[in-house]
């Protein structure tokens, strides 16, 4: 990755004192893991939160969906604010903000009052770009492509790290236990910031669109609304399709808004970059595909054994699933960066996205017994892991130094969106495949999903080959 600005003149880095050097990498990587698991603790506890606060599953399911818009949103606000000066005060402040959330999720306070802790937990989310923008500034060229890739693929395995220890937890002490858990490590986090993070190099501006991220909130709301609102596309289907087109109305006023303005919240002529687009798109449809099996897996794994399927797994057992993907995960973070002197990161990419087709396959095919499920975990891991450590190669490529953060904030709003529609069209598709009077769906439904999941790979792996057949002198601004 060149990280050159629009000129060609390649940026040298910025080196920390060296007390703090040996505490950076560390320090980022921590704080990525940190702010992804704590923001999926809502995963888990669901039910729990449903049980304790005597409320229905649809509204114990926002204390995911709130997390996720918050993120959504705070992303690409951060990701401006880290292009600027003060991009430590901004780290240091979203963690304080993160552990005051957490706090109001420990606390014994009302149900309002949980989401308001989730909301400003997720606002963490948007920790990931900087800790990258970071890294880019104070790392030497090739140290810091290779802890971006890292960084890359622990903001995704994060989930399979928080998912089992929060649900023992819940089984343990309760979810109010298990959100302690998020408030320990949020603080852990605030701390080793405080301690590790430089300053941003000088000469840096930024400043934040307001209207731009009104409007984008306003749209994201919307998408991520209908992501989780499942039961609205079944029983007011012309409701949902008026909000979708609203939703891309309020797309397109802001991506007027961001063309308009001279201080955008995004750089939109930098996203339409071929190479920036392409990856991007290639995010959007990977990461449905990525989520919804990982939504099959553990779904499946905690179907009772009386549907004539499935494990009946408890929420903390079905949680250990997860551990080959984190572990796969990571082995394949560690490996991308020597993978890349060989191989570009478009062909990574579609690498793989083929990898994670083939977990897709193996689901289909094969998941009558335990193990097969752990496998396919595993290969569901090792192709996020590398998809994930490629990613920022691609966008980074042809993104100036000072955009690092505002670039790689939008490819993770990007994401996180993908990632919400994958979950909802897994649910879908088993609710399509549910049966009059039935309160589970057929195993055929789970094969239906899944082929629509080897679909959106498909489309992933030919979107990274257009970026590959693209001539490295079409790839640099």
């Amino acid at each position: 990755m060149t990280g050159q600005p629009v000129g060609g003149v390649p940026m040298k880095a910025f080196p920390v004192p060296r007390s703090k050097a040996r505490l950076l990498v560390p320090a980022l990587m921590f704080i990525a893991l940190v702010v992804a698991a704590v923001a999926s603790l809502g995963t888990p506890l669901i039910t729990s939160v449903a049980t304790s606060f005597h409320v229905s599953l649809g509204s114990a399911q926002w204390t995911l969906t709130v997390a996720l818009l918050s993120g959504a949103v705070a992303t690409p606000v951060l990701g401006r604010l880290g292009a600027g000066p003060h991009r430590r005060a901004t780290i240091l402040a979203t963690l304080a903000v993160v552990v005051a959330g957490s706090a109001l999720t420990v606390l014994p306070l009302p149900f309002a009052w949980l989401l308001a802790g989730r909301a400003a937990q997720g606002v963490g989310l948007g920790l990931t770009a900087l800790m990258m923008g970071v890294a880019r500034d104070h790392l030497p060229e090739e140290r810091s492509a290779a802890v971006i890739a890292l960084i890359s693929v622990v903001s995704v395995i994060g989930a399979g790290v928080g998912y089992p220890l929060a649900a023992l937890l819940a089984e343990l002490g309760g979810v109010r236990a298990a959100y302690g858990l998020g408030l320990v490590v949020t603080a852990a986090a605030l701390v080793t910031a405080w301690r590790s993070m430089p300053e941003a190099p000088e000469g840096r501006f930024a400043r934040v669109d307001v209207a731009g991220a009104v409007v984008l909130a306003a749209a994201l709301l919307l998408v991520l609304f209908l992501a989780g609102e499942r039961n609205l596309w079944s029983r007011h289907l012309a409701v949902a399709a008026g909000l979708a087109v609203v939703a891309v109305v309020l797309l397109c006023v802001w991506a007027v808004i961001e063309l308009r303005s001279t201080t955008p919240l995004v750089d939109v002529r930098a996203v339409r970059h071929p190479a920036v687009a392409g990856a991007n798109l290639a995010m959007f449809v990977g990461g449905i595909g990525m989520y919804l099996l990982l939504t099959l897996i553990t779904r499946y794994a905690q179907t009772p054994h009386g549907a004539g399927y499935g494990f009946g797994l408890t929420t903390f057992v079905a949680g250990l699933v997860l551990i080959p993907f984190s572990v796969l995960g990571f082995v394949a973070g560690k490996l991308t960066p020597r993978v890349r002197m060989r191989i570009a990161d478009p062909l990574l990419l579609a690498g793989s996205a083929v990898v994670v087709g083939g977990g897709f396959a193996l689901f289909a095919a094969a998941r009558s017994d335990l193990a097969e499920l752990f496998v396919a975990m595993g290969v569901l891991g090792f192709g996020v892991g590398g998809f994930s450590a490629a990613m920022p190669g691609v966008i980074l490529a042809v993104t100036p130094k000072s955009e690092t953060s505002s670039a790689m904030s939008f490819n993770y709003v990007v994401r996180s969106v993908g990632y919400s529609l994958g979950s909802a069209i897994g649910g879908l598709i088993l609710a399509a495949g549910t049966g009059p009077g039935h309160l589970l769906p057929d195993d055929s439904a789970y094969t239906t999903a899944a082929l629509v999941g080897i679909g959106a790979m498909a489309i992933t792996t030919l979107t990274s080959l257009a970026l590959a057949r693209r001539r490295p002198s079409e790839t640099t601004p």
